[in-house]
């Protein structure tokens, strides 16, 4: 009576078992816009080069896998969705109708 439960069945929806099509998409387009000013904009010192390397290294950054959960930017967002949200939970488990207030 063994049963076989694959370990992540998640990644397996995923394109290389790490990315989203929008986690890839956002990399593209950070790489896209590097890539535009590389062409464009003269690299005359190192803070300029930083400058224009930064959108790749930004989207790189957000879309990198990291353990317990999917990327950077999955954290960031749950980070954001808890400091914004309710702080306080009321109580509505299975016993809440018939808890009487107490006086």
């Amino acid at each position: 009576m063994n049963y076989l439960i694959p370990a992540n069945t998640k990644k397996g929806q995923l394109i290389l078992g790490l990315f989203r099509p929008f986690d890839l998409g956002l990399f593209a387009g950070g790489v896209l816009v590097t890539v535009i000013l590389l062409a464009f904009l003269p690299l005359n010192n190192t803070a300029v080069t930083i400058l224009i390397l930064s959108p790749a290294f930004i989207t790189g950054f957000l879309v990198m896998p990291v353990p317990y959960y999917h990327n950077m930017l999955n954290i960031i967002v749950e980070m954001y969705e808890f400091f914004t949200n309710r702080q306080t939970y009321r109580w509505k488990g299975w016993c809440y109708k018939s808890v009487q207030k107490r006086k």
